[in-house]
């Protein structure tokens, strides 16, 4: 089953100290890269929060924040005496500075010591983000998922087309040779000569091996079936698919230089199409 390297989830939950909040966004990248936002009663655990995500998740650039809103009793008190020493500070500064704009209430509010914090035990908060963190990593893993099981159609049929596609050049290969033989045959008769047969036929084999796609679609269609075996696979295969991406677009490049009409020249584009739209979703694939 395939996953998607792209999603996004975002769970609430409720405690007796506030409301968590966890948010994880994923985007592709070529290995993990996890960061965190936390708030400061989490940072101490951020080693095992990373253990936790790199279970679910193996590839990908992974950003993943917590925030916490306090309850109305554990908001903390505002130092009044610090307050009213800033103001009289302010004053004087005014006097000074008359110009000066007014102070903002909430840079005050910012200022240290202002708000006194009541002790606050960290393993309840620890306890609580860790259950949240996996209940938003489950809801992330079925959002990549989802999205895994679309691309994995999306490329099962684009498999399919790519198969016809080499199937019809192989089907029409007799045929194209003969137009080559009977091209060559031709051009030796409009330059009115005698030609020696035998040499003639060797020339014409060695004409026809070098057109020869037989060996091209064979591998062409070899990998398709090697796609469709990675894609029934539980392991992360983003990379491996990537790499029969390049080997599917080194057969069509071959075909297309080794074309002998417009036919074949034209599938080898369509080939070269379809592996591309696959490139582009399996960039996304875990």
């Amino acid at each position: 089953m395939l996953n998607s390297m792209t999603g996004f989830a975002r769970q609430v939950a409720d405690a007796s100290f506030g409301t968590l909040t966890c948010e994880i966004r994923t985007v592709n990248h070529r290995y993990l890269d996890i960061q965190f936002r936390l708030p400061d009663e989490l940072r101490a655990n951020e080693l095992e929060f990373r253990k936790q995500v790199g279970k679910t998740i193996r590839r990908g650039k992974v950003d993943c924040s917590v925030h916490i809103r306090r309850a109305a009793e554990s908001q903390g008190r505002i130092n009044e005496n610090l307050v009213t020493e800033l103001r009289n500070r302010v004053e004087q500064l005014n006097k000074l500075l008359p110009e000066t704009r007014p102070v903002d209430p909430m840079d005050v509010l910012k200022w240290p010591g202002v708000v006194d914090q009541p002790e606050v035990d960290a393993r309840p908060v620890i306890e609580a983000a860790t259950a949240l963190l996996s209940d938003t990593l489950q809801a992330l893993a079925e959002m990549r998922a989802s999205e895994g099981e679309r691309i994995d159609q999306m490329l099962n049929r684009r498999c399919d087309d790519i198969l016809t596609i080499a199937r019809g050049v192989q089907k029409r290969l007799p045929e194209v040779m003969q137009a080559v033989r009977k091209k060559q045959q031709e051009r030796i008769g409009n330059l009115n000569i005698e030609a020696d047969p035998a040499r003639l036929e060797t020339e014409l084999a060695l004409i026809a091996q070098k057109l020869d796609v037989d060996e091209e679609l064979d591998r062409l269609q070899s990998h398709i079936t090697e796609i469709r075996t990675v894609l029934k696979g539980k392991e992360p295969v983003g990379r491996r698919l990537d790499f029969l991406m390049q080997e599917l677009n080194r057969e069509a490049n071959t075909l297309g230089s080794k074309s002998a009409d417009t036919e074949t020249t034209k599938a080898a584009v369509d080939l070269k199409v379809l592996i591309e739209q696959m490139r582009e979703q399996i960039q996304n694939i875990e």
